[in-house]
């Protein structure tokens, strides 16, 4: 008897100890934003100093350099512009300045991005590598939190896996990011005397080692996560859609409205915050107009939390979905920003001699519930289906290319790299591979055929091969693949992988080549394991397998 009664003591204190450790990280994970604020307490509004350039410019703006301003967006569909006819709420909601940049330039007509979530493409960007040569294959999350996750989703029709066995290979969430080896495209040209500055999202390291500081951005000005609040969620010039997803249902509660610049510390910016990252962009062309510049403009816009402006929202009422209506008042707002940017240029007498590009990190996110922001595509961010990488992909510099080109060939946000160095005049660094490729000759017709042999995906245990007009999608640890023809489906609702096995085995073997000769080993293993749905709105319940 007194050594049952022991038993079962030791029984109840194991189980108090397990019911209070989950009790600890649930209540911090779903308080993290009250921790945060506590530990990194936001500041009043303060005005961001930028260096300013020559009072007077040296030489003429088409006898130099050309500046370079890249714009990336989060979470963009396909769909989302009206540029080529589509639009949100069937085109309802116009996009001229964005539009403008095509017509003034190229469109990539067939453009990717370099992964299907936030920071592996950012990272492809920067680098012009892939994400898996570079190891940066799933997103920087505290272990702890994909934990909690992964046990909040137990009783979801398809729940989390949570490989707690690997938790000892895993760095501290502070230092997963974009290794300080790489040479990003703010080294490349500051090294070649550009001044460089970043503004909006980072998502590429927290540690001081892997701020945009440290990896060649003179200044900087960003949200200190991946993610922010575009205004406090009670602002009375705000309207919010709290969609019913575990992602905005954790934003909403715990994320912040707040910037941080060079200093580190954290500040309640100047109005909602797409507008407040463009004005802050306008301010370092102004500043910089007398020399040569790289502007990294990375907006969050539109990644949830889904909120808008009350003046956006109200200009919008024939629009009855409250969510869809504030998703388009942010589209609104985010072509308000990218508009300011542009007429800085043309004020400053900058606009001939300024390679403007814009794109989308990956496609819109299954999650907000709003089936056709990737169409005519099928899949969502997170995916390797069209839906997820094929992205708004434009360019312009009205000095060296025509207006209103269109490329077909397939191209990558691993060429910007590449691009912008030879726009600049410099070589690119030898001793490592670069992936991405110029592509200037392509689109002034100097050079022919396509830029890439091809163009790889990876998120660990899923890839993705595009090759020509074939592209693999294959997933071995639930015996996944998929085969389609591009060309002839380019919605990818014709799975080819049992009627073309020649085919098949083909790209199946040049992924293994690549595999086995130039993957590099994850920078952190990965965690969590999840099975998601293609098509959530339709009905097919047609699922793949992600891991981050």
């Amino acid at each position: 008897m007194k050594y049952k009664k022991w038993l079962i003591g030791l029984v109840i204190m194991v189980l108090v100890g397990i019911v209070g450790a989950r009790f600890v990280r649930n209540f911090i994970f779903e308080n993290v934003g009250l921790i945060n604020r506590i530990i990194y307490p936001i500041g009043p509004h303060r005005e961001v100093v930028w260096e300013k350039g020559p009072v007077e410019a040296e030489t003429a703006p088409a006898n130099r350099p050309p500046n370079i301003v890249f714009i990336i967006v989060d979470d963009l569909g396909a769909n989302d512009l009206t540029y080529n006819g589509g639009g949100v709420a069937n085109g309802t909601v116009p996009t001229p300045a964005i539009d403008s940049i095509a017509r003034e330039g190229v469109t990539f007509s067939n453009g990717y991005a370099g992964h299907g979530t936030c920071a592996p493409s950012r990272a492809s960007v920067l680098t012009g590598r892939f994400p898996s040569r570079i190891g940066f294959v799933t997103v920087p999350a505290p272990a702890a939190f994909l934990k909690y996750i992964a046990e909040k989703s137990q009783d979801s029709p398809h729940p989390h896996v949570y490989h707690e066995e690997r938790e000892d290979e895993v760095p501290d969430f502070m230092d997963e990011g974009l290794p300080p080896e790489e040479i990003t495209l703010a080294e490349l040209l500051g090294q070649n005397g550009y001044y460089t500055a970043l503004v909006g999202k980072w998502h590429l390291g927290d540690a001081e080692k892997l701020r945009p500081d440290a990896q060649g951005f003179r200044q900087f000005v960003m949200h200190p996560s991946g993610s922010a609040l575009y205004l406090p969620k009670d602002d009375p010039g705000v309207v919010n859609a709290e969609v019913d997803a575990s992602v905005s249902i954790f934003e909403f509660k715990n994320l912040d409205y707040n910037a941080a610049s060079n200093s580190g510390e954290r500040f309640r910016p100047k109005g909602y915050l797409t507008d407040y990252w463009a004005e802050e962009a306008a301010t370092v062309i102004e500043h910089n107009k007398n020399r040569p510049f790289f502007l990294y403009l990375s907006f969050n816009a539109v990644h949830t939390p889904l909120q808008a402006t009350r003046e956006d929202y109200d200009a919008l009422p024939h629009i009855e979905n409250h969510t869809l209506r504030v998703y388009a008042a942010m589209i609104r707002a985010l072509d308000r920003g990218v508009g300011r940017v542009l007429d800085a240029l043309k004020q400053n007498g900058l606009e001939e001699n300024t390679l403007v590009v814009f794109t989308s990190d990956n496609g819109a996110p299954s999650y907000i519930g709003l089936p056709d922001l990737n169409q005519p595509y099928r899949g969502h961010k997170t995916s390797f289906f069209e839906g997820g990488i094929h992205v708004p992909f434009f360019m312009k510099w009205p000095s060296r290319i025509s207006k209103g080109l269109a490329y077909e060939h397939p191209v990558g946000q691993v060429d910007i790299f590449a691009t912008a160095a030879a726009a600049m005049g410099t070589a690119l660094p030898t001793e490592r591979v670069i992936d991405g490729v110029d592509l200037l000759p392509f689109v002034n017709r100097t050079a022919g055929g396509p830029p890439h042999k091809m163009l790889v995906w990876d998120a660990t245990i899923y890839q993705s091969l595009l090759a020509g007009d074939w592209k693999l999608q294959v997933i071995e640890k639930s015996h996944q693949q998929w085969l389609f023809n591009l060309a002839q489906d380019p919605s990818e609702r014709v799975n080819l992988a049992k009627t073309h096995p020649e085919k098949l085995n083909e790209l199946k073997s040049v992924l293994a080549d690549f595999n086995q000769n130039e993957r590099a080993k994850p920078l952190w293993p990965m965690l969590l394991e999840t099975k998601k749905e293609i098509d959530p709105w339709d009905g097919t319940d047609e699922l793949y397998l992600w891991a981050n």
